[in-house]
Parts: C-alpha cells; sequence; structure tokens
C-alpha cells in the first residue's frame, strides 16, 4: 500500500531549497543569528499556515520572502539596532579605554548557515553582500529601508515586487532605494582590494596573524596592521585605528603573557576568515576567550572584530575547551 503524500511532506520538500536563503535574509534584516533563526522558523510557521491559500501567482521564493521581510519588519518594530563600536559615531579611542556599553551588539554568523552562491562569477557578489561591514551599516538604515534594499540590490527583486512586499509605491521603493544606497556607500564602500579566501596570499597573511596570538609576538602582529586597520572589541564601546595604537591596546590589555597562553582555531563568519581565540587558564587548560573576525586588504589586516560573546563557540561549533596538557 503506497501512501499519498501529505499537506505537510509537500510544503516541506517545496520550501526545503529556501531555508538558508529565508535565513540569510532575516540575519540582514536583525544582525543577529538567534533572531535570524527565530524568525526564519516564524516564517516557515506563517508560511505553512498559509500554504493552502498559495496560488502561484508568483514564485514559491518570491511569496516566502515576501512573508520573511514583513515578518522581520514587525519585529524590528520593537528592536532598537545592532552596531558595533566604530557605528556609534564615537572618534577613535585610545588604547586605555575600556569602557563597556550594555547594548545589544551585532554578532557574526557562520558562512555555513548563510546562503551559499555555487557560480563563481557570484562569489565576490555574495562576499560583500554577506561581510560583517555590510549587515553593520544595514543596521543604521530604518527597517523598510532596509528590506527595499535588500530585496532590490542582494536578492535582484523588480521595484514593483518590493513594493508589493513592503505595501508601499514603486516611487516610495525608489526613493528608499536612493537614500539606502547612499547610506550604505558611506559605511561600507565596497573594497578595491580584496583577498581571494584561501589563497596562498590569504593564507600566508592569516598564518602570521596567528603565530603572532599563539606565540605572544605584539611586534609581529604590529606587522600586519597600517595606520588605517581598525580593532573593536563589543562590547567594549570604544574601537581603535592605527598599528601603533592596536599594538599598545594588546600589549597592556590582553590577559597572555607568553608564548603557549593562546591558541586560535580557524573557521568562516560573514564571507571572511574568523577564529575562536582560546586563552590558558590557570589549570591548564584553554578556554574560549574572544572570537576574530578578520578583513583583509591585500597583505595586511584591515579590520578585526573581536566579540568577548563567547556563546559565539557553540554558534560556531567549536570546542568548549582545548586541553593540550
Amino acid at each position: 500500500m503506497t501512501l499519498e503524500p501529505t499537506v505537510e511532506d509537500d510544503f516541506a520538500a517545496i520550501v526545503a531549497p529556501y531555508r538558508r536563503e529565508i535565513f540569510s535574509h532575516c540575519y540582514r534584516m536583525m544582525g543577529s543569528v538567534h533572531e535570524a533563526e527565530d524568525l526564519a522558523q516564524e516564517t516557515l510557521l506563517r508560511a505553512w499556515k498559509g500554504y493552502g491559500r498559495f496560488n502561484g501567482a508568483s514564485s514559491v521564493r518570491t511569496w516566502i520572502h515576501r512573508i520573511a521581510t514583513n515578518t522581520c519588519l514587525t519585529a524590528l518594530d520593537s528592536r532598537k539596532k545592532r552596531p558595533l563600536p566604530s557605528g556609534l559615531g564615537a572618534p577613535a579611542s585610545g588604547p586605555d579605554d575600556l569602557v563597556e556599553a550594555d547594548l545589544m551588539w551585532l554578532e557574526p554568523a557562520p558562512d555555513a548557515a548563510l546562503d551559499s552562491r555555487g557560480d563563481p562569477g557570484s562569489l565576490a557578489e555574495w562576499r560583500e553582500s554577506v561581510r560583517l561591514a555590510f549587515v553593520a551599516a544595514l543596521q543604521h538604515l530604518p527597517p523598510r529601508q532596509r528590506a527595499v534594499l535588500i530585496l532590490r540590490d542582494v536578492l535582484a527583486w523588480r521595484a514593483s515586487e518590493v513594493a508589493e512586499a513592503t505595501g508601499v509605491t514603486e516611487a516610495t521603493v525608489n526613493s528608499l532605494l536612493q537614500r539606502a544606497r547612499r547610506t550604505i556607500a558611506e559605511l561600507a564602500p565596497t573594497r578595491e582590494t580584496v583577498v581571494e579566501p584561501e589563497s596562498a596570499d590569504e593564507r600566508a597573511v592569516l598564518e602570521q596573524f596567528v603565530a603572532g596570538f599563539e606565540n605572544y609576538d605584539v611586534d609581529g602582529l604590529v606587522e600586519l596592521f597600517t595606520d588605517r586597520t581598525v580593532w573593536e572589541m563589543p562590547p567594549i564601546e570604544g574601537w581603535y585605528q592605527g598599528a601603533d595604537t592596536i599594538g599598545a591596546l594588546i600589549a597592556r590589555h590582553c590577559p597572555a603573557t607568553g608564548p603557549g597562553d593562546m591558541v586560535l582555531l580557524p573557521t568562516r563568519a560573514n564571507g571572511q576568515p574568523a577564529f575562536g581565540l582560546y586563552m590558558r587558564e590557570e589549570d591548564g587548560v584553554h578556554r574560549p576567550f574572544q572570537f576574530h573576525v578578520v578583513d583583509l586588504d591585500g597583505d595586511r589586516i584591515a579590520h578585526v572584530v573581536a566579540f568577548f560573546d563567547t556563546t559565539l563557540f557553540a554558534t560556531f561549533a567549536l570546542p568548549a575547551e582545548i586541553d593540550r596538557r
């Protein structure tokens, strides 16, 4: 006896190809992995409840993204933006300015959870659409501007589709898009020099970065920075610019005392190299200390966001401790 597929089976098969896309859309809107997971689930629940009314007037992809967009817009009514310290509007800090701010900070997202682009021709565009600086810049846009920019410039929707999804006119869509593009161009300009992921050039820079920490070689780290390099450490509200300032920050405030105190494990976040940094504790076991997301510019480090949120280690499936005794 052969059982007929149920509505649930049919729905699950139809939406399966879009799950990562929906998560990525919610992440760009919210700037939080955990909120994106919750809202992606809520989107799927709403879609399942409304599946019987789906008449095929649009594609399934458009239909489910429309639900996700409105789910996020509703959630953003009661949410504040999730910034990085460099987006708070204050000038760069000195190496001894270490003040915590009780804010909801932007979170990095694992590459494995984000939508992927199999076409090599679109890989560079995908990396730009998920990199941490772009997602951080999105958080400065009003919610509807944010939605319009993502739908038009990331998902390549037509203005008429965006108007229907967001409940405004096409003229309003075009106006919102123009303003959003201006803001993004100021806050997250497209990089002119991009190192290809996992290339020999990237590996060389990252090997020196890892060696600098694991050997506690601050001078070696400083060689990787320029006078434009930015370092920030949520929840510390300050941000730090320039090789000398960043070197002083690490030398004066890193709790490591010598080689072997730190271990870095590699991963990838937001299309960028990332590392879980473990600090050796009194019992000799290394435990989570910071999570680094690194932005390269040629053969130098352009930007590091060193998150003190150690829950990120579980998000990125990194071990809870490293015992090398």
